[in-house]
């Protein structure tokens, strides 16, 4: 399912721990723990992005409503992220079998059309067990 369009909004570190009820401490002890990436202006201040505020909904529901540690909430992440690219890559797969059979099926049909004996399409039958 597609994402709806982001906007580039970034948000400054006060602002975000507001938001979420919880001390700039936490975000810079998530950043730390490599579990927040958030970017920097030039003079290095924290930009919290939509999808850096999306991951951080994700860590406050581990940690604080089902008790999950730090070194879990980083395993739980990233098990997310290889989830999210594989589904990806599945469904690039899926496209790629389906632009090949109907581009298949477009030549065997125009070569059904051209035969000199007319058939009926290909039919593939499973070989039986001896």
């Amino acid at each position: 399912m597609p994402r709806a369009k982001r906007s580039r909004a970034a948000y400054m570190i006060s602002a975000v721990a507001q938001q979420f009820d919880i001390h700039p401490q936490t975000l810079r002890l998530y950043e730390r723990e490599g579990l927040l990436k958030p970017s920097r202006t030039e003079g290095n201040t924290r930009l919290y992005t939509d999808d850096d505020l999306e991951r951080l909904e994700i860590i406050l529901a581990l940690t604080r409503d089902m008790g999950v540690n730090l070194a879990g909430v980083d395993i739980v992440l990233n098990m997310r992220e290889k989830m999210l690219e594989m589904q990806r890559q599945t469904q690039e797969f899926v496209e790629f079998v389906r632009r090949e059979w109907l581009q298949r099926s477009a030549v065997n049909e125009e070569r059904i059309k051209n035969a000199l004996v007319k058939v009926g399409a290909p039919r593939i039958t499973p070989a039986k067990k001896a």
